[in-house]
């Protein structure tokens, strides 16, 4: 086997068993979307057990208390937000952890206790527990611990891969995601109508294993197993605007590049220092790309924790029905991060592939609420649509931007900004992860309208606060074929 196989097949691994990690932290996540239909429903059309001491005029009496109240959307949104809020300041002390942390060990913890967490919730059922602040500490508790996994494992793909690909690599990676809320609704769907705790402790079961396949087989850095490591460039703001500039030209670019990666190989890498916060901050690009992800993150973790019970209540489908239909939005996620990864990457244009998706995806969603349950194949074509607009931006700025500025080229080569960077990308955006859910258990009450209503205007600020990128790129492209022009001039009328 050739040393460029050897290294192939470990950055293959790699990317798979970080595809499995992330799988599973998104896979425990999502069983809570799919129960809350059963933890409150309509028990009008089901039969009274013997010995139940209900009214019969009790139409909540095969809900689960403390939900069987008329605020129930208020108190599931409590819990929603409990998991969010704690996952949006555990992210922001994460990053930092996980610069300063072997990852193996950082990770393997994390979802070791994520897994707990997860089950915990469920066993509440098989406890007969009826107590809110015991959900509402759990999800506190399983927010904190899930926050290892995002900045961890981008930060170990970006150790393993460098800048060429990464908007196809990370966005057929990014699936994951989309692969783990799959799960997690079609295992919880297996049990949402019977013993619904298994909706949870199954996840959680699967998680906890995970965990220690990891302790057992990750790879944090290439040099741990004498490879090559790779090597980073930054996105279009790297490039001079001056065409004179002799760093700019094709040739000399790739010499540096291949110079810069023989010396790589063969000297001894020292450790670079870790990055501060507000060092990290100061990367051009990460605060736009940080409040453009609040919003977009708003609007899919909305979609991720209520379109089960939207579906439910608007469309009539049973419980598993429902969860089984809202997989189709993650579906159309995998489908839409590829398409971002593949078109930034051939337009070198993070910022504007990001743009024209949150563009399309207001009016698609303001048709989704108004025609998609007209019949099931509308449902299925704009659930999918929806999902591709919504999680394409969303997908792209947690992985292929978030490696692009960690590794940006004012940091002069320090990839242990990674880990902070990235950090700080999904806190900020999870904050907006943790008002959407409950700005909709909010509003859901006023009528689905409204809450839709307000995910388009959360998408129309996602686009606006990437203008002054988008402009950036644009001028970089003019400048790109302005040069590109003058070198076919040279070429065609030599002096």
């Amino acid at each position: 086997m050739t040393e460029l196989q050897f290294e192939s097949r470990f950055r293959g691994f790699i990317l798979l068993l970080t595809f499995f990690i992330y799988t599973c932290y998104h896979m425990s996540r999502k069983p809570i979307s799919v129960v809350k239909s059963r933890l409150h429903q309509n028990c009008s059309e089901l039969i009274h057990p013997i010995n139940d001491t209900h009214s019969l005029n009790d139409t909540t009496w095969c809900s689960w208390a403390p939900f069987d109240q008329n605020n129930y959307k208020e108190l599931l949104g409590a819990v929603d937000n409990a998991f969010l809020v704690a996952y949006a300041i555990g992210m922001f002390i994460s990053g930092i952890f996980g610069e300063r942390l072997p990852l193996r060990y950082y990770l393997s913890a994390g979802m070791l206790l994520s897994g707990l967490f997860t089950a915990l919730f469920g066993l509440g059922y098989f406890w007969n527990i009826h107590m809110l602040w015991y959900f509402v500490l759990i999800q506190i508790f399983n927010g904190l611990a899930q926050t290892t996994g995002w900045p961890s494992v981008v930060t170990c793909v970006g150790n393993w891969f460098g800048k060429g690909k990464r908007g196809l690599i990370m966005g057929v990676w990014n699936s994951h995601t989309s692969v783990g809320n799959i799960l997690g609704s079609l295992i919880a769907g297996v049990w949402v109508n019977g013993q619904w705790g298994l909706s949870f402790v199954v996840p959680g079961i699967i998680t906890a294993a995970m965990g220690v396949i990891t302790f057992l087989f990750l790879i944090e850095y290439p040099e741990d197993v004498d490879c090559t490591p790779p090597q980073h460039h930054g996105g279009p703001e790297e490039k001079e605007d001056n065409p004179e500039d002799p760093g700019n030209g094709p040739y000399s670019s790739r010499e540096s590049s291949l110079d810069t990666a023989t010396r790589c190989s063969k000297e001894p890498s020292t450790q670079p220092a870790a990055i501060s916060f507000l060092g990290a901050l100061r990367i051009p690009g990460v605060i736009e790309f940080s409040l453009c992800l609040l919003f977009a993150k708003l609007v899919s973790y909305t979609f991720l924790y209520w379109l089960p019970l939207y579906i439910f209540n608007v469309a009539h489908f049973g419980a598993k029905e429902a969860g089984d239909l809202s997989t189709l939005f993650d579906v159309g996620g995998i489908i839409g991060g590829i398409v971002a990864g593949l078109i930034s990457d051939y337009t070198n244009g993070r910022a504007t592939t990001c743009c024209i998706m949150l563009i399309l995806a207001a009016p698609m969603m303001f048709l989704y609420n108004h025609f998609g349950q007209n019949g099931i194949t509308s449902s299925i074509v704009m659930l999918i649509v929806c999902g591709a607009l919504v999680n394409g931006p969303y997908a792209l700025i947690t992985t292929a931007v978030s490696a692009d500025l960690g590794t940006h080229k004012s940091l002069k080569g320090n990839a242990k900004a990674l880990s902070t960077v990235t950090a700080i990308i999904d806190g900020t955006g999870s904050i907006g992860a943790a008002l959407g859910p409950l700005l909709a258990g909010l509003i859901s009450p006023t009528g689905w309208n409204n809450v839709f209503y307000m995910l388009i205007s959360a998408d129309i600020l996602a686009c606006l606060l990437l203008c002054r990128l988008v402009y950036k790129e644009i001028l970089a492209w003019k400048s790109s074929m302005s040069r590109n022009r003058g070198s076919s001039l040279a070429l065609t009328h030599p002096l």
